[in-house]
């Protein structure tokens, strides 16, 4: 009785007054803590019951389900296989009831294997039986397997239960099945749980993954009445289909319904304003998270994390870090990989060795960590982590060894990217990396040679590879092979160009002073240009001085997008470029209006594996007083060279120069600490995350040329390689260049 109301308590009480126990007492006592999860007092149980039971005390068939049940439900393999011994010694090797116990606990395990010998080995199957091994087939991940015998017992005339028809639905996801999907589906309609919740819950799950979600909706739709699963399933369909705002939409409607939304629902639907940057209706959903005390569970709170990242929030994103008392690695990974896209890369790389105290990194983690060394120039932190992955042997398969491609290429490190690039097969996005490498360099020859050579060996090019390829026609000025390739796209490869490449052609032909050109190709598109478009003619309008033409495209611009910084520093280059500081004190004022800020300059430089960041105006650096000497040693010999002071603003029409504003010279204290703190002749590598001024271009080349090393700065647009005095760039929108010959 006790055991029956629950009052486990109690009945161990009366079981242990008992003066004569039998085999039954002890069987209720066992089961009554098997069924209720109590496992190990389970097992405990059945070994007194073996040792203290007496002779005329034996496991019977009642007994060995619930012991069995607990060594499932503990994982217990050992123990299990120990019982099953139980079994074949007191003879009920025989017993359907006991055998399809063993079946579940040894799927139960893990061991497959094992459980298949013992339904094998069975002289009669029952509907438990069949459901047993291929539920268990399914919870072990060998889908087809669950499959097949699934179809072999439809032959053998048993029906699935619930738990197993689930299981199918949801292998066929797993091995993307759609027919057989469909099939299915048509099959448990007929059946008598046909209407239950779980059944649709599965289906809607299977269509969504399949892509079908308008099929989803249907299924979605049927459901009488709909539970907390059956609207996270479909609000999960639409995200996972990018569908963000039919997700919002329905979560919205599942408020109205008065369905209180569980973990995975405030995680799925934070996801989709992390898509769509609704930063308002995620901090609503954390609020709720808070109040229901759903954001202590870690799924809730690592999307939080994602959420605020992708909403350029990463203060908040970091406060909820911090308060998650057992990170896991998806905790590390989301913080890491938004600090990252919100343009912390330095951070990122301490979160990362901090996150290697205590946990070994996955993949996409070190995917994140590469994508910021690669961002600020961290070689020997790349280096590391590819020594990692060879170790490890994770650089095999994924997106690894591309993402070790682009670091290398990044950095400016060409051999090396060279060596990894030729360790593995390439695919598309391995050429694509290559060919982005030499866009970022201007050497139009060399992608051209590449793309023959990609040709050559099969690989099918895709759109990321026009991109590329034209940007490196358009930074070599070779106009007419760029409008070759970008005719060619869809009468010999079948692709139809986008926006992007569209851009690309506008750069194309600006870069070389075709304005009116570009401008007509904008005109002439089949479809509407976006802000890349105008702001690509803006940006040609900038290097040629086109001030009637740009002032067109800015206004197309600000009609579209208006708090994009960006267009604002293009325009304003274009008015200081042509001496109207009238316009450009007026355009600073606006940004200052609109809240617009210009993120500081800052520039990073690698140091015997130390990454060292150097911010605009930066005064608190250890060496700054070495630093800033022998600047001005430089400068002197500058103004003694005929050049102008690289340290006075040409423009004082208005409060602070643009260079200031719009560069920051951060490049320069990285440049000066590394002539400080490495050997003669070594090269120096810097990045740095704005544009290079004029000002700061001609400084390095001319250090370049005195102190004979060679210098990369790569900016937000160019890779610039200075040696003796002169830049890969060709002073691309630098204007003139005034050779002058150091005395």
């Amino acid at each position: 009785m006790f055991v029956r109301l629950g009052n486990l308590s109690e009945a161990w009480y009366v079981f242990g007054k008992m003066q004569e126990r039998d085999v039954f007492s002890w069987n209720v006592l066992i089961g009554g803590y098997a069924k209720k999860g109590f496992f190990d007092e389970a097992i405990e149980l059945y070994g007194r019951m073996l040792w203290l039971g007496g002779a005329g005390v034996r496991p019977d068939v009642y007994t060995f389900p619930c012991v069995l049940r607990a060594c499932g439900g503990l994982s217990h393999w050992d123990r299990g296989k120990e019982i099953h011994a139980h079994v074949l010694r007191y003879g009920f090797e025989s017993d359907i009831d006991v055998l399809n116990s063993l079946i579940t606990m040894y799927v139960k395990c893990g061991d497959v294997e094992n459980g298949r010998v013992v339904f094998d080995g069975m002289c009669k199957r029952d509907r438990i039986s069949w459901n047993a091994i291929i539920s268990g087939y399914f919870e072990n991940g060998e889908c087809l397997e669950g499959l097949r015998l699934f179809f072999l017992m439809r032959e053998c005339c048993f029906h699935p239960d619930l738990r197993t028809m689930t299981s199918v639905i949801s292998a066929c996801e797993v091995v993307g099945e759609e027919s057989l999907g469909r099939a299915v589906h048509g099959y448990v309609a007929k059946m008598e749980y046909g209407a239950d919740e779980s059944v649709h819950n599965s289906l809607i799950q299977m269509y969504s993954s399949f892509g079908k979600w308008e099929d989803a909706e249907k299924v979605f739709d049927r459901i009488e009445c709909k539970d907390v699963v059956s609207w996270t399933s479909m609000i999960s369909g639409y995200n996972n289909n990018g569908l963000a705002e039919k997700a919002i939409e329905t979560y919205k409607m599942m408020e109205l319904e008065g369905v209180v939304p569980d973990e995975i629902t405030i995680a799925s639907v934070l996801s989709a304003c992390a898509s769509l940057g609704f930063l308002d209706i995620g901090v609503k959903l954390h609020e709720l998270a808070e109040k229901t005390g759903l954001v202590r569970y870690l799924m809730v709170a690592n999307a939080l994390i994602d959420f605020y990242s992708k909403c350029m929030s990463i203060d908040k994103a970091l406060e909820v870090f911090h308060q998650i008392p057992d990170k896991n690695v998806i905790s590390w990974t989301s913080i890491i990989l938004g600090l990252r896209i919100n343009n912390r890369s330095f951070e990122a790389l301490i979160y990362f060795r901090k996150m290697k105290i205590s946990l070994n990194p996955n993949d996409v983690t070190l995917i994140s960590v590469l994508s910021a060394c690669a961002r600020i120039g961290a070689l020997m932190c790349g280096k590391e982590i590819h020594a990692h992955v060879l170790r490890s042997g994770l650089g095999l398969n994924g997106f690894l060894p591309n993402a070790l491609l682009d670091m290398y290429v990044r950095c400016g490190r060409m051999v090396p990217a060279m060596n990894q690039f030729k360790t593995r097969k390439h695919d598309v996005a391995a050429w694509n990396i290559l060919l982005t490498g030499h866009a970022q360099r201007g050497q139009g020859e060399l992608a051209i040679e590449l793309f023959d050579k990609m040709m050559g060996s099969k690989v099918n090019p895709d759109e990321i590879t026009f991109i590329a390829l034209l940007c490196s026609c358009s930074r070599s000025g070779m106009v007419t092979e760029g409008l070759q390739y970008f005719k060619s796209m869809k009468t010999e490869y079948s692709i139809t160009p986008n926006l992007k490449h569209y851009a690309c052609v506008v750069d194309l032909l600006g870069r070389a002073g075709k304005l009116d050109d570009a401008y007509e190709v904008i005109e002439k598109m089949p479809m509407k240009p976006d802000p890349p478009i105008w702001g690509a003619l803006l940006n040609a309008c900038r290097i040629h001085r086109r001030v009637d033409l740009g002032e067109l495209a800015a206004r197309q611009i600000f009609g579209m997008d208006n708090m994009s910084v960006g267009y604002y520093v293009l325009l304003c280059n274009l008015y200081s470029d042509s001496g109207k500081w009238d316009e450009v004190a007026r355009l600073r004022k606006t940004m200052r209006e609109m809240g617009l800020a210009i993120d500081p300059g800052c520039s990073w430089v690698e140091i015997k594996g130390t990454v060292h960041a150097f911010l605009s105006g930066d005064t608190f650096h250890p060496q700054i007083q070495e630093i800033t000497a022998v600047l001005r040693g430089f400068y002197e010999k500058m103004k003694a060279a005929g050049y102008s002071d690289p340290e006075k603003s040409s423009i004082d029409e208005i409060e602070e120069s643009k260079s200031e504003v719009f560069c920051g010279h951060s490049e320069r204290l990285a440049v000066g600490f590394a002539l400080i703190n490495t050997a003669p002749g070594m090269p120096i590598w810097v990045t740095k995350n704005l544009y290079m001024c004029e000002s700061c271009h001609d400084m390095i080349k001319f250090v370049s040329k005195v102190v004979r090393r060679e210098i990369s700065v790569r900016d937000t647009e160019h890779f610039h390689h200075f040696k003796e005095g002169i830049c890969s760039c060709g002073d691309e929108g630098y204007g003139e260049y005034l050779e002058n010959e150091i005395t």
